[in-house]
């Protein structure tokens, strides 16, 4: 995985996730739980940059374990979301898998870049 990869669709998840809370409080009249989504969904993208611009491998990979950490969150407000009727399954299951997506990238980044680090240290 390259790190342009996990740029690109993070950004295109911070995107469609603004696009999401728009509709969520234009259509949906949702205001709190859309705000937190709002929130954690674009700090995904963000952490990525900042870990792309990272002093040192492990400041790379604790960017990264936070853009971690907020795709994991928005996942959970997607799940609240859903639980309270506010989206349908379909709306649902195209931005969580979406979200898997972009969880598994991140991940698999960290775990090589740790593998690599040990290796160098060794």
């Amino acid at each position: 995985m390259s790190e342009s990869i996990v740029k690109t669709k993070s950004f295109e998840l911070a995107v469609r996730g603004v696009n999401f809370y728009k509709w969520l409080v234009t259509e949906r009249k949702e205001f709190v739980m859309s705000k937190q989504f709002l929130r954690s969904i674009t700090s995904v993208g963000a952490n990525v940059r900042e870990a792309v611009n990272a002093q040192s491998k492990p400041d790379f990979i604790h960017k990264l374990s936070i853009s971690q950490k907020e795709c994991d969150e928005s996942m959970y407000w997607l799940e609240i979301l859903i639980a309270t009727n506010y989206i349908s399954k379909a709306e649902f299951e195209s931005m969580h898998k979406q979200c898997e997506e972009v969880l598994k990238i991140i991940k698999s980044i960290i775990l090589t870049t740790k593998k690599k680090l040990i290796t160098q240290n060794s």
